[in-house]
């Protein structure tokens, strides 16, 4: 049977994350974004003015600019709130379009759920829409679960499933991202997407978004 290919370019986010990457590499990952129509470029915070030069902001909402990501509290979000917020605060200055926020996973484990939701809705209520990197496929159920109510109660827009430190995201996991957000927020797969059929898997499984750093070559394997 043959299958019919989703339009993938306008669901990815274009990552670069390596730290040891200058800006000639962040200069590249921004042209090239621009190039295949991605939905965005992710970027370490420290990084955001010079992709912001690159991503000129004059030109969105015409379809030709895709929307600058920055990560805050990467990878592991064991800072404190107010560096967090801090971070968040300066990446959105410096012209973030959307922010992809580390929750405070180790309040989370001691059951301080107040401090983990006051942490995020402070980030939120900044502007740029906020996706939450979950690490579904290290989370125990019932934390999982716990986690993207409290993200939704925040108000952060998107369920991110990892930050690309731990395992690779699964279709299953994308599936109860899914079930657990009920329509409230969307799901950005990502960590480990090698493959095309990967991919493509992970969108039938309902991810709206796709976070790598292989976006080129999968529009390369796309189109050959």
């Amino acid at each position: 049977m043959t299958r019919d290919l989703p339009d993938l370019a306008p669901l990815i986010d274009h990552a670069l994350l390596d730290p040891l990457q200058g800006s000639e590499a962040i200069h590249r990952c921004c042209d090239e974004a621009r190039h295949y129509g991605f939905a965005g470029v992710c970027v370490a915070s420290r990084w955001v003015g010079e992709a912001r030069q690159r991503l000129p902001v004059e030109t969105q909402g015409r379809g030709t600019t895709p929307r600058l990501i920055a990560v805050v509290g990467f990878p592991f979000g064991a800072v404190p709130s107010a560096v967090k917020r801090a971070e968040a605060e300066a990446a959105a200055a410096a012209g973030a379009d959307e922010l992809d926020v580390v929750p405070d996973f180790g309040g989370l484990v001691d059951g301080k759920t107040s401090l983990v939701l006051d942490e995020l809705a402070a980030i939120c209520e900044l502007g740029p829409p906020v996706k939450v990197i979950l690490e579904a496929g290290r989370l125990e159920p019932e934390q999982l679960a716990l986690l993207v109510e409290i993200c939704i109660d925040a108000g952060a827009r998107f369920l991110k499933s990892g930050s690309g430190f731990g395992p690779a995201v699964t279709t299953d996991q994308v599936v109860r991202l899914r079930e657990l957000a009920r329509g409230r927020a969307g799901v950005k797969a990502s960590g480990g997407i090698a493959t095309l059929e990967q991919a493509l898997e992970l969108v039938e499984a309902g991810a709206t978004r796709l976070g790598t750093s292989r976006g080129v070559a999968l529009m390369q394997a796309l189109r050959t």
